[in-house]
């Protein structure tokens, strides 16, 4: 009877797995409160992780300086101690050349103060045309809206002017210390992934690594190759100091969104009270036919291969980076956005998410 019984009990019953879908749920929902985490992160500290970010690009600049030093048989230290003094004198040298445009440009501007304060007054007039009155404009109320404070919006990031220099202070060191220690620091944020990872972790630094690289070396290139263009017009339209308007111009170009603006703003305020309005006009052309070749041809070129971001999420990124760090978030977006999609691509739970940012 007791073996008819033992007979008869059910065996053990399997370990019913759990739907798919709800497994599928809880990984959207970590995703969803590790993306929400990274976010506060960067809000909260977007001055370190600025600093960090600048000191990176920094050092990915000078990397190809110190092998070449190194091919010398110079030690490492020295090395990165010679590239990063090179970086500093050539920020020197821009300064020193700034300073003396500048000074001649505040010894010439008396001769053509009349005109700027008359183009600035008829713009005035024009901008106040345009102010909306509300129902009471019989009782003669305006209803006039307070203007958005672009300044603190763009700045936003940089802090006071003795926060910003104290932060600004430790990118020269860092970006020593990540040139002088970059075996050391590849080789060991590799280990601190488990045994199964570490190639893939490998193989992401360095995708990382090639495409910051890349991104820097062809955006200097264009901004070369934007400045002696925009030097060259602004030269045939005789603008004063059209040779510093014109890399000054050919630079501010490549930051994103605005870019544009920035980058019309130099010729046209050395070139009021020595220029008509057709050749403002040719200079509004010169720059916007620039920016959409950059864009379209030069862009696409030089840093469609190694990028591979489709418009859409680089006008996100740029919206998102920009609200969590001002302007500075505008200049660092493209390159964050695209080791993001690095990492994504190399992540099994994450690659739809690389493939939502890929073309």
């Amino acid at each position: 009877m007791a073996t008819e019984r033992a007979e008869l009990k059910p065996p053990d019953a399997p370990a019913i797995p759990r739907p798919p879908q709800t497994m599928s749920r809880a990984n959207w929902a970590q995703n969803l409160i590790g993306v929400g985490a990274v976010l506060a992160l960067c809000y909260y500290g977007e001055i370190v992780l600025a600093v960090l970010m600048i000191s990176v690009l920094l050092a990915f600049i000078l990397a190809p300086v110190v092998d070449i030093l190194g091919r010398l048989r110079l030690p490492r230290a020295l090395s990165s101690g010679i590239a990063m003094m090179l970086l500093l004198a050539a920020i020197a040298g821009i300064i020193y050349f700034s300073y003396n445009q500048a000074t001649s440009l505040v010894e010439d501007l008396p001769k053509y103060t009349t005109k700027i304060r008359q183009e600035t007054l008829r713009f005035r007039q024009k901008a106040e045309s345009f102010e909306v009155l509300n129902p009471q404009h019989e009782k003669g109320v305006l209803n006039v809206r307070p203007a958005t404070d672009w300044t603190e919006v763009l700045t936003r990031g940089f802090g006071s002017v003795s926060q910003s220099v104290f932060a600004a202070s430790f990118i020269p060191f860092l970006a020593y210390f990540m040139l002088t220690w970059q075996e050391h620091v590849r080789s060991a944020t590799v280990m601190l992934f488990p045994m199964e990872n570490r190639h893939t972790a490998y193989t992401t630094l360095g995708l990382i690594s090639a495409m910051i690289r890349s991104f820097m070396v062809g955006n200097l290139l264009i901004g070369v190759f934007m400045g002696i263009i925009s030097t060259a017009a602004f030269g045939a339209l005789h603008i004063p100091f059209f040779y510093f308007a014109g890399f000054l111009s050919g630079f501010l170009s490549l930051i994103p969104y605005l870019g544009v603006v920035l980058a019309i703003a130099p010729p046209i305020f050395l070139g009021l009270g020595h220029i008509g309005s057709q050749d403002l006009l040719w200079i509004v052309i010169t720059v916007l036919g620039l920016h959409l070749l950059t864009l379209n041809v030069l862009y696409p070129k030089f840093l469609g291969n190694r990028l591979q971001l489709n418009p859409l999420a680089v006008t996100i990124s740029l919206l998102v980076w920009a609200w969590l760090w001002g302007g500075i978030g505008l200049v660092l977006a493209i390159p964050m956005t695209a080791a993001m999609k690095i990492i994504f691509d190399h992540i099994e739970s994450l690659k739809p998410f690389g493939n939502w940012l890929g073309e």
